[in-house]
């Protein structure tokens, strides 16, 4: 399975509204409304994440793990016809993604704690989210809640989104909870920048983001959420 991984770049940044509204402008241009937006431009995602009994990716991220990787169920716009099983792969600044999709009934059962509809020999990476949940107990964590709007350009296969509205489900696992009330999880005023590309970032692209000048973090929104879990709660790490 790994041999057929391909590792894109990754840079995330903190940006706020009057940045987000000046590169915006500049990126016109330059790139492409993503075709999965909605009329507005925008889509709403919903993840639940998982961590095993030691937490390892949480401790890893903020260890400065370079190699980790990361277990999500990924929803849009709060509907079940499109549900995914992810692991994000980092190395470094490089990135890769394997998906596996759930059916609502799959998706049901692993939040009722039956493993089992995972055991298929058949669909290696099932079988590695079986195994994780059988023998280090990996489970979910925390919902992680935002509002993107994407651009694109098939030029190095840019990817640029903005993503806003930053929530956390808090102690709460069902993506599809229709009482869900995600609450604020970073500062109002904050967006969180992402660029990803294949082996470059044209020059003008670049310009127009410049890069340089903007606050680059190590903008985990899993462990934002898991933070702001813990200052709200008795949470331990």
């Amino acid at each position: 399975m790994s041999a057929k991984l391909k590792y894109r770049h990754e840079h995330k940044f903190f940006i706020n509204y009057h940045q987000f509204h000046i590169i915006r402008s500049r990126l016109r241009s330059l790139v492409d409304k993503d075709s999965h937006a909605g009329p507005t431009g925008e889509y709403h995602i919903r993840s639940l994440y998982f961590d095993d009994v030691d937490n390892k990716a949480l401790h890893e991220k903020l260890g400065g793990i370079h190699d980790r990787v990361k277990y999500r169920i990924r929803v849009y716009n709060v509907q079940d016809h499109v549900i995914h099983f992810e692991k994000k792969i980092k190395k470094n600044d490089y990135i890769a993604k394997v998906k596996e999709p759930l059916t609502r009934s799959m998706y049901d059962s692993i939040l009722a704690g039956n493993y089992e509809v995972l055991n298929q020999p058949d669909k290696p990476f099932l079988m590695e989210l079986y195994l994780e949940m059988k023998h280090k107990l990996l489970r979910p964590k925390v919902i992680v809640d935002y509002v993107r709007e994407p651009y694109v350009s098939r030029f190095g296969n840019v990817r640029i989104t903005f993503d806003k509205e930053l929530r956390t489900g808090l102690h709460a696992t069902d993506v599809f909870d229709p009482n869900l009330k995600p609450v604020r999880a970073l500062d109002d005023n904050l967006i969180i920048l992402e660029v990803k590309y294949d082996e470059y970032l044209p020059g003008a692209i670049r310009s127009a983001l410049q890069l340089e000048g903007l606050n680059r973090q190590s903008a985990s929104k899993y462990v934002i959420c898991r933070k702001h879990l813990k200052f709200n709660t008795w949470e331990d790490f």
